[in-house]
């Protein structure tokens, strides 16, 4: 097997894959920039909607010590300067990343111990740590679980791109977020949901309810 040494790359001594002429530490490069070329269809898709056409949901409310408490489970985002389009994409991929470990992997969450840390390689590395003892944490805690993780890494990803969270009451918030436990809800009316949450993410700062990290 050939060997490459390529101080201009800062690596030395490491195996390219037969038959494939990749250095190792390149690969994982390869794999970002295929991740990123997934989400331009429907990024173009996010462009063609009009906003105005989305009406904004019912976020006034008057806060007392029950809604405050659950500020943590009933919350959605906002973030200044952001168009829709924009603010569609990241839900859109943040709500990727929640759905897939709520279904496929319900383990329970960790955060990211290693110097990717505060990087977007940290969250994703983080998120695909969280999936060990899946199975167990499943069997034992179940939909509540579920629902716990997906609450955690939705805020974790969001808050990464500079989203602030903010609390509703949970009669408001169901108008146009949603949760899952062990059924999905379908698919049509998820993403109508998003789209809500991208005009509110996009629209008027709240004048309520902004969650301190």
């Amino acid at each position: 097997m050939a060997l490459s040494r390529d101080p201009g790359l800062g690596y030395e001594d490491e195996g390219v894959f037969r038959g494939e002429g990749m250095p190792r530490k390149l690969m994982p490069l390869c794999g970002l920039a295929a991740a990123l070329a997934a989400h331009a269809p429907a990024r173009a898709q996010e462009a063609a909607i009009d906003p105005a056409t989305i009406a904004l949901p019912n976020l006034v409310f008057t806060p007392n010590e029950g809604t405050i408490r659950d500020y943590g489970k009933y919350f959605y985002f906002h973030r200044d300067d952001t168009d829709f389009a924009t603010a569609m994409a990241d839900l859109r991929e943040c709500d990727g990343y929640s759905r897939n470990l709520s279904f496929r992997n319900a383990g329970t969450y960790a955060n990211v111990p290693y110097p990717y840390a505060g990087t977007m390689a940290g969250a994703l590395g983080g998120a695909l740590g969280n999936a060990l003892g899946a199975s167990i944490a499943d069997a034992t805690r179940g939909a509540a679980e579920r629902r716990r993780i997906r609450r955690i890494n939705l805020r974790s990803c969001m808050s990464f791109k500079g989203y602030h969270a903010y609390g509703l009451p949970r009669s408001l918030w169901q108008d146009f977020n949603f949760e899952e436990g062990n059924a999905r809800i379908p698919e049509s009316r998820r993403q109508r949901f998003l789209q809500i949450q991208a005009r509110v993410a996009s629209g008027p700062r709240p004048t309520l309810g902004e969650l301190v990290e």
